[in-house]
């Protein structure tokens, strides 16, 4: 994964305290564009048709900082399914309803080392737990968002626009594509259910869990979605508290561990900070205090992780003094 590219020979920012000033970001934001526009790595998911159809151009940056100030290059608003960057955002409502110790007893919290949609975790484990991060652990905790039958999909998405501070809609031809293929997750569920993980009827379970990650959105409500989480839980734009503060400690906690997947060591070594990958192209990145990088390129990595995307979290990481593990001398040497 590592990208020579981000090597300009430039000081990074301190990582401390907040963003500099906004030409500098907006110029950094463009040279991020221009950087990795041409890029040809990567194709289009194949897990749904309707996703393995995306042009492969596309190509959008949004850095929304906590005070709602918004830097943006190429196809930052165009639309596409959230797919697996929903997974926070839902572990973050149900933990707001049920609480951070609840919900890492009954989900777990460890990183499996396996693909997103590897069933197999749940036979590895001696109970089934997995974590908040890949598809098992993601469809436990979507059957326990507060509710019973549509009433959990209404508090959902309710819940998933609180985050993006606009009303978000599902993209109805994925979520058909979604709904008649997903065979691997209809296994998981009842795995799941079996163990007695779910907080509801396991096909309930599996189309809620199918519908959220049909839900559409942009790179710039991706960048919003996580300034919440960089804000304490209150959306930089609309101002409403969405989770208590408490809270986002343990959400970007299990971003930090299993965010990208079997790839989340690698990320954490180069990018240094929590982050959620999604096979429609989308990554949301978090810097606590300061605000979120939200990315939106079609083409994958063999991990399931936008190319572009990854490529331009690692330069804006350094170069806006992202990295939460960056250490920088307190006197000059």
């Amino acid at each position: 994964m590592t990208d020579a590219t981000t090597q300009t020979g430039r000081l990074p920012f301190v990582s401390t305290g907040s963003l500099p000033a906004r030409p500098a970001v907006d110029a950094l934001v463009d040279e991020a564009y221009a950087r990795y526009r041409d890029c040809r790595e990567g194709t289009p998911s194949a897990v749904y048709p309707a996703l393995e159809r995306a042009d492969p151009g596309l190509f959008g940056i949004c850095v929304l900082e906590t005070d709602g100030t918004a830097h943006v290059a190429g196809d930052a608003d165009h639309p596409f399914t959230i797919m697996s960057v929903a997974k926070p955002f839902a572990f973050a409502l149900v933990g707001s309803a049920l609480g951070a110790d609840a919900v890492r007893a009954m989900i777990g919290v460890n990183a499996t080392g396996l693909p997103f949609n590897a069933i197999e975790a749940i036979e590895r484990s001696a109970d089934g737990r997995t974590n908040p991060m890949v598809n098992p652990g993601a469809i436990v905790t979507t059957s326990w968002v507060a509710g019973d039958g549509e009433a959990k999909w209404a508090t959902l998405l309710a819940g998933l626009s609180a985050f993006a501070g606009r009303e978000l809609a599902v993209d109805e031809e994925v979520y058909a594509c979604a709904s008649a293929t997903n065979h691997v997750n209809r296994s998981a569920v009842y795995l799941l259910h079996a163990r007695g993980l779910l907080g509801c009827d396991p096909d309930l379970a599996l189309d809620l869990y199918t519908r959220q990650s049909c839900v559409q959105v942009t790179a710039r409500d991706l960048a919003t979605m996580g300034a919440t989480l960089a804000d304490g839980g209150a959306n930089p734009i609309t101002g409403d508290e969405v989770i208590p503060v408490e809270l986002c400690h343990a959400v970007l906690a299990v971003m930090l561990t299993a965010g990208l997947y079997e790839a989340s060591g690698d990320w954490l070594y180069e990018v240094g900070q929590p982050g959620k990958s999604g096979i429609g192209g989308g990554i949301v990145t978090v810097s606590p205090g300061k605000g979120a990088l939200g990315t939106f390129s079609p083409p994958l990595d063999a991990a399931g992780n936008s190319v572009r995307g990854g490529k331009v979290a690692r330069f804006l990481s350094r170069e806006l003094g992202l990295d939460l593990l960056n250490s920088v001398p307190v006197s000059p040497r």
